[in-house]
């Protein structure tokens, strides 16, 4: 399985972007986004649930960020409003294929088996 993100870039603090992750190859019960600040651990930011549409969001972004996927099950977008600054990192995109993610540890990285690379959103004040 392979997950391509696209849709990072540069936007000003208030402003709004959205992130793609499609995937390819196989079947995925879980899709969503990690974020890696510079100099910090990579955390969760947001993850959909494929069967019965769950949702989960970090603390930090609830509200402003919202997660969402097309009906064929394999492409998951992000809309970021109200960005902030410390909302820069480089955010990942993550799946599970052969795992399957529990309730208790949905956040956790180690619950994903499948990663995209990277793209960076930047926010600038």
């Amino acid at each position: 399985v392979q997950l391509q993100a696209s849709g990072g870039g540069l936007v000003q603090a208030g402003g709004s972007l959205r992130l793609s992750c499609a995937a390819s190859g196989g079947t995925l019960n879980h899709m969503g986004w990690f974020r890696q600040a510079p100099g910090k651990e990579r955390e969760f930011v947001s993850i959909i649930r494929w069967s019965g549409g769950s949702t989960y969001y970090a603390d930090s972004v609830k509200g402003r960020f919202t997660i969402s996927g097309d009906n064929t099950k394999t492409t998951v977008y992000l809309r970021m409003s109200g960005l902030k600054l410390e909302d820069t990192a480089v955010y990942y995109c993550a799946a599970a294929n052969r795992f399957r993610p529990i309730l208790s540890s949905i956040r956790s990285m180690s619950s994903y088996d499948v990663w995209g690379q990277g793209t960076q959103v930047t926010v600038s004040s």
